[in-house]
């Protein structure tokens, strides 16, 4: 009887222990990696219309999922706020108008060479031009150029400076105009023209823009680090990560013409070059949306035998989102994400009524710092908790078996 007691009481000690013990592995789990720890930042929220947007920071971007499915947005009492996001659209259609001009007079005047050109055919109506293009067969040869307009081949009026060439198999033959301009006369000012350079059809140009594009184009200037190696520049970039990436330029003073590599594989020859004192340059490498997935992108220059290039700075475009919600100036919202692959993307009403929310007007808000959550910050490695689980279930499982049977054996 004694023996049995003292198991009585062994077991009620025992079943203490296993809830104390429950609850010790629950806080086990909440804490392991996988854990909703969310990073947050303050929206301000203002205007007087009805719903409210905030544009995606690369901040946000290298730390969320790449689908932005963890994204969400609480009200002042802690509610989900529903949203859609607005990735913007390219349905943008072009319509193009030429003039040909033909050309009037070709000269030599104060160690400058000028070439006057006017519209070959009368026109009843006002001509509008963006640009004006050039052929040509002339090739190794880069001019600064100044363009000069006129109505009536006798006052000029300055339009701008600009730059042509034409070099191995790199050209610019056309100089887009800083705003539309209406002269029916157009004059080329050339410092010399000891190339003897001719030009064959030159066009006045006209593109009317029908849609516009809503693609939102956003810049910055992350930063980088440069290291060569095996007649390699390697420039690594930080903060790309999750970013629809446009392009990205390389600003450089170094002279130079060499392959640009990317990590995907894809790459573009960039130059920086001057001829007879004149510098032409293309050092910004298309992109084409691309999405890097690693912290750090590493765009690899081809130096062969010559020295490294020295870079001066980076900056890169990329696509931002918008996030669209109902919300009201005053009242406080916050932005939440985890950066958790495992979570899917909410499902709202909202997203129904995208199209014809965005025909109207939307207020923008601005996001405050982010703060990041600690446990995101210092990640711990992954641990496998599963045979510690099942073990303890097992033990559990035994000890809850041996009470059972004790207190039926007391009732019989």
């Amino acid at each position: 009887m004694e023996l049995k007691m003292d198991l009585k009481m062994d077991l009620k000690m025992n079943q203490k222990k296993i809830i104390s013990l429950l609850s010790i592995f629950i806080l086990i789990i909440m804490c392991f990696p996988g854990a909703a720890f969310a990073h947050t930042a303050e929206i301000e929220a203002g205007g007087a219309n009805r719903y409210k947007a905030i544009r995606i920071t690369p901040q946000i971007y290298n730390a969320a999922n790449s689908n932005l499915s963890d994204i969400l947005i609480k009200n002042n009492n802690g509610e989900n706020t529903p949203y859609f996001i607005n990735s913007g659209s390219k349905d943008a259609a072009w319509s193009r108008e030429e003039y040909p001009m033909a050309l009037i007079n070709s000269y030599l005047m104060d160690d400058s060479f000028y070439f006057d050109y006017k519209l070959a055919s009368g026109r009843s109506s006002d001509t509008i031009s963006t640009s004006i293009e050039f052929t040509t067969n002339n090739v190794n040869f880069a001019k600064d150029v100044e363009v000069y307009g006129s109505y009536d081949n006798v006052s000029w009026d300055y339009v701008q400076n600009d730059i042509l060439y034409s070099i191995d198999n790199k050209a610019k033959l056309a100089i887009e105009f800083q705003k539309p301009q209406k002269f029916t006369h157009i004059r080329l000012k050339l410092a010399n023209n000891l190339e003897q350079i001719s030009f064959g059809y030159v066009t006045l140009v006209y593109v009317i823009k029908i849609s516009e594009e809503t693609y939102f184009i956003e810049s910055l200037e992350p930063g980088f680090n440069v290291a060569s190696a095996d007649k390699n520049t390697e420039i690594a970039i930080d903060g790309l990560k999750n970013l629809r990436l446009c392009d990205i330029t390389i600003h450089t003073g170094s002279m130079f013409q060499r392959y640009a590599r990317m990590p995907h594989g894809a790459g573009k020859e960039i130059f920086n070059l001057t001829l007879n004192g004149t510098s032409y340059a293309d050092t910004t490498i298309p992109l084409n949306w691309y999405i890097s997935t690693d912290d750090t992108f590493i765009v690899t220059i081809a130096d062969a035998d010559d020295k490294p290039i020295i870079v001066d700075g980076v900056s890169v475009r990329y696509y931002a989102d918008e996030v669209v919600f109902e919300g009201a100036a005053g009242e406080a919202y916050t932005l939440e994400f985890s950066g958790d692959p495992s979570i899917a993307a909410p499902v709202y009403d909202i997203e129904r009524y995208k199209a014809e929310i965005l025909k109207g007007s939307i207020d923008m808000a601005s996001l405050g710092d982010i703060a990041y959550a600690a446990a995101i910050e210092e990640p711990t490695p992954e641990r496998d908790y599963r045979i510690i689980f099942n073990i303890l279930i097992v033990v559990v499982t035994l000890l809850l078996g041996a009470i059972i049977v004790l207190r039926l054996k007391k009732k019989a």
